[in-house]
């Protein structure tokens, strides 16, 4: 458009002087972009097909907006926040601000009044002034990098101050920060709420709940396999899956929808043929979904960590194969049976796996200990192998018999059903020979009747130590259902819970209502909520703050 010198006489007659009234002046006459000011005070408003030199006096705060007036959520504080990890000594630390008075800040810290070209890195010294004293006191000197609304993660405009990581820096920097707030003159500065960086991205539409959650899961990753079932959510894999459940559903109300306007118009066969056809596509896609939910069950495993329990009679050294494993000597090891009376659990990293192993106590016949301690203990050590993922049974080749009765009598219970067992021969280095290893595995097999996988290992020198690793690796990736070439999903409880009692609910809902078109179509409605709440478009903000950010730390 071409501004008529009336039209222009009209805008900056209106005197402006608020900063979104002005906003929403410049729109009106589809100004896009932000007015080059010199030394006069003077500067241009380009619009679609015209530059025009104007007064700018009366327009004080004018700034960019390519697709929209203002964000969700312009109306809330600017918030800061340390985005680095807090209390620790490090080189560098990054505090993140976002909201309206970014610039602001920028201009009362670096004591500049120029403009903040956005996504260009700038050094600049940052000051502590002191109006009453007319002084001012160096702080830090910071790469400053400037995000300009819409173009940033929270989508307001964002800035991070790349500051010395020393605890003081970042103190009296957060301080000075918090002393620009001045509600009196409409300046509203507070330190950032755990995960509200993200909050405002998803109010402001730049993720979804499914990549804000997939960045939660990808922050809190502590083995590999984690962040490479966090990256399904993050990279928008699972919205791209779930916004096709979503078309698949709202095609089939659309066809009842016709149905149940035009049905007196159809005739009953192609009323049946088209109703056959609806409920044939909705079982195919809950077989998916259900596919889906069986891979997250399998996955969750990978979050929660592989449960791994040592079993074993007295000495046979289940204390140290843990020490082994962990690199560390978490458990202690004595000739002296009994050592352990306790369960010692630790979390290991194995192979990209989280795994939590448990040292229990040996297991002796209880004709032979009377002590109440060590009775509880071996009590505590069943259950825990009960609720365990996988059992290492521990076998000293020395002990006579193998296997104690009360031993034997656990492993052939139902307690390890369902469970993945593995015999671990320790103390391979007192093995004479090879002939007297394969005495003792036929012995397990024939006397014993054990038919579980096998592992020869000594903790004294490491022998099949290797080996060993590398068969659990295995067992891992049979637990979870992930081969080496396809990533697990992780996903939170939250979509747990939607997926069972939203999505699945309203399909087994839509199922048991086939004589009424109209039932079945609400049900399908149903289901379209539920997906929605997945990805965040039907959710309330009571729920966004109580239950999803809440888990975030405060920077993100």
């Amino acid at each position: 458009m071409t501004f008529s010198n009336t039209k222009l006489t009209n805008l900056f007659s209106l005197k402006i002087v608020d900063f979104y009234a002005t906003q929403a002046v410049l729109l009106l006459y589809n100004v896009k972009s932000c007015p080059m000011m010199n030394t006069n005070g003077l500067g241009y408003i380009r619009t679609n097909s015209v530059a025009l030199r104007c007064q700018l006096s009366l327009l004080p705060c004018i700034r960019y907006y390519s697709n929209k007036l203002t964000t969700n959520t312009s109306y809330l504080p600017t918030v800061y926040a340390l985005s680095t990890s807090p209390n620790t000594k490090s080189a560098i630390a990054v505090i993140r601000i976002t909201g309206n008075h970014c610039k602001h800040i920028y201009h009362k810290l670096t004591l500049r009044n120029d403009m903040i070209k956005p996504r260009e890195a700038l050094l600049r010294n940052l000051y502590k002034s002191n109006p009453h004293k007319n002084s001012r006191t160096l702080l830090d000197s910071s790469l400053i990098l400037f995000f300009q609304s819409p173009r940033s993660f929270t989508g307001e405009d964002l800035l991070e101050l790349h500051v010395h990581g020393g605890k003081v820096v970042i103190q009296e920097i957060l301080k000075t920060i918090q002393s620009m707030h001045d509600k009196s003159k409409g300046i509203e500065i507070r330190s950032a709420l755990a995960g509200e960086f993200s909050q405002r991205a998803f109010q402001n539409g730049k993720y979804d709940l499914t990549k804000i959650e997939g960045i939660r899961d990808i922050i809190d990753a502590e083995t590999e396999t984690q962040r490479k079932g966090a990256l399904v959510g993050f990279t928008g894999e699972n919205k791209i899956l779930f916004m096709n459940w979503r078309s698949v559903v709202l095609d089939n109300i659309a066809q009842l929808s016709a149905i149940i306007d035009f049905g007196d118009d159809i005739e009953l066969d192609n009323l049946n043929l088209i109703t056959s056809k609806i409920q044939s596509n909705i079982k195919l896609l809950k077989a998916e979904i259900n596919k889906f939910i069986q891979k997250v069950e399998k996955s969750s495993i990978l979050q929660d960590g592989i449960k791994v329990s040592l079993l074993g009679s007295t000495n046979t050294g289940k204390s140290s194969l843990l020490n082994k494993i962990a690199y560390d000597d978490i458990s202690i090891v004595s000739n002296i049976a009994g050592t352990t009376r306790d369960v010692v659990t630790t979390p290991v990293n194995i192979n990209g796996y989280k795994i939590i192993i448990s040292d229990t106590a040996g297991i002796r016949n209880r004709s032979q200990t009377s002590d109440q301690i060590e009775r509880l203990g071996m009590q505590k050590a069943i259950s825990k192998v009960e609720n365990g993922d996988i059992c290492l049974i521990m076998i000293d080749p020395t002990n006579k018999p193998l296997l104690s009765p009360d031993l034997l009598e656990i492993i052939k219970s139902p307690k390890l059903e369902n469970r993945i067992v593995r015999i671990i021969i320790n103390k391979s280095d007192l093995i004479e020979s090879d002939e007297c290893l394969n005495c003792i595995k036929s012995q397990l097999r024939d006397e014993y009747n054990l038919a579980y996988p096998l592992n020869v290992i000594s903790c004294l020198t490491d022998n099949g130590m290797k080996s060993l690793v590398n068969d659990l690796t295995k067992d891992f990736l049979h637990l979870s259902s992930v081969s080496e070439d396809e990533n697990s999903i992780i996903v939170s409880q939250r979509v747990k819970d939607i997926l069972q009692n939203d999505i699945i609910f309203g399909i087994e809902n839509f199922e048991n209502s086939s004589d009424d078109i109209v039932l079945m179509s609400e049900n399908l409605r149903d289901t379209v909520e539920g997906i929605g709440k997945l990805t965040g478009e039907n959710i309330g903000v009571e729920e966004v703050l109580g239950k999803i950010f809440s888990s975030f730390c405060i920077g993100k």
